[in-house]
């Protein structure tokens, strides 16, 4: 065996598809967003989130309902988050070299916990100050190991933290302003097989990224009471970007022979890598109506601007680009309807629907990112066992369209081919307990 062959014929591009995956996950909105920052508003399908303003969480979805929170208030909230992913497939051709089919991945999701905390006070008649710590991109996904996919995916973790302080002024009895400031944190780890088949057929190793950034962003809203029984409210979420560095580590395979060892070191060296992204930007318009003294109806409807995500391309820190990933996404819309009857002083039952729109197109649908249109259908509870106090409970199931992956990651060789389909949905749990004083 020459040296030189395996240097050639190595078709190692693992970084492209392991970072086209860096912002991915199987989340509960469309794309990797979650929407769950209360669990308040599971009930109703998050209806109305930016004219409702029934609790503190108010400070993420808009901050202007702040100056509707009595006295001092408190929100403490988890919501756990199960997706299920699981894969048919339908002829996926394996990579150059690779004969070992094995299963389909099993289920490739699990429980997320997502935890979140708020905290309002008036410092003036008219004036709410607002801090709001929760995480709005997030869930894991994993195959097993040694899945018919490997080469495109295996694990995919992203982690979040957002640190978001809020002002909020009354301007008068209609008209409401709000502004807050984001600092989020961001975490990832992804992992995917490599075809070291150019060396001796049936090689395989492994990869894995993890990269971090810290940015800022801002939120703006506003809420007009435009009559004693009804509001209207507009929120805006603004873009981010992050400067995502991180480390790409491979887990070679040792053939026992110096020239393949070497020729695999050199074409999966470890080090430092890079990526630049925006994360997008949103626009919500929601209304409030209270139709008696039982019922109240919410609406939303909530844009995304996915569509700043067309490619990712990495990079090492010295400059020289290592690949890039077509993702081609778009913007999306997502409508809730959802209606809260008021049983007793005590108990409140909330309802929704929802339809949410993907920016994931069926021609770069991925792995690591099988995401397709959904609908929810939402039930929750409020009990309050004192006047000061209430507790949220929320359930939601989340019925995904079937999709379907017909994908080689950028390199047949490399990766393969995979074709299949997804049998995928979400279900949500969340509760909340709210004090104030």
């Amino acid at each position: 065996m020459k040296q030189r062959r395996p240097r050639s014929m190595l078709c190692v591009r693992p970084l492209a598809l392991l970072v086209a995956g860096l912002f991915s996950g199987t989340a509960s909105a469309a794309g990797f967003a979650l929407l769950e920052q209360n669990a308040s508003g599971i009930g109703s399908a998050f209806a109305g989130t930016a004219a409702a303003a029934q609790d503190a969480s108010t400070v993420f979805f808009n901050p202007a309902g702040m100056t509707y929170v009595q006295g001092k208030q408190v929100v403490l909230g988890l919501d756990a988050v199960r997706p299920s992913v699981k894969f048919s497939d339908r002829g996926t051709a394996m990579p150059a070299g690779i004969t070992a089919r094995n299963g389909n991945g099993g289920d490739a999701g699990d429980w997320a916990l997502i935890p979140d905390a708020y905290f309002v006070m008036p410092i003036a008649p008219n004036l709410s100050l607002g801090l709001g710590l929760n995480a709005p991109f997030g869930p894991k996904t994993e195959y097993d190991g040694n899945w018919i996919g490997r080469f495109h995916a295996i694990k995919s973790e992203i982690k979040t933290i957002n640190v978001n302080p809020s002002v909020a002024w009354k301007v008068n009895d209609i008209v409401s302003l709000g502004a807050g400031l984001n600092y989020q944190r961001f975490q990832a780890e992804l992992s995917n097989a490599v075809n070291f088949s150019a060396v001796i057929p049936g090689l395989e190793g492994r990869a894995k990224v993890k990269g971090d950034d810290s940015s800022w962003g801002y939120n703006l809203g506003a809420i007009f009471q435009v009559s004693p029984t009804t509001r209207v409210g507009i929120a805006y979420r603004s873009a981010i970007k992050f400067n995502v560095s991180g480390d790409v580590n491979f887990d070679r395979p040792v053939t026992g022979v110096g020239a393949a060892d070497a020729a695999i070191a050199a074409a999966t060296p470890n080090g430092p890598v890079k990526v630049d992204i925006k994360m997008p930007d949103s626009l919500t318009l929601s209304a409030y109506r209270q139709l008696t003294d039982k019922w109240e109806v919410l609406g939303d409807l909530q844009w995304t601007g996915w569509s700043k995500i067309p490619r990712l391309e990495i990079y090492r820190t010295s400059g020289t680009l290592l690949s890039r990933e077509e993702l081609q996404w778009r913007d999306t819309y997502r409508i809730a309807l959802g209606a809260n009857y008021r049983y007793t002083t005590q108990w409140m039952i909330r309802m929704g629907i929802a339809y949410d729109q993907s920016p994931v197109g069926d021609q770069y649908r991925n792995a690591r990112l099988p995401d397709n249109n959904r609908t929810w259908m939402s039930v929750g509870a409020q009990y309050k066992p004192t006047p000061t106090s209430a507790i949220d409970f929320g359930y939601a199931h989340l019925w995904v369209r079937e999709p379907s992956v017909n994908n080689d990651g950028g390199s047949l060789a490399a990766k393969g081919r995979l074709v299949g389909n997804y049998d995928s949905d979400v279900n949500i749990l969340g509760v909340q307990y709210s004090q104030s004083f």
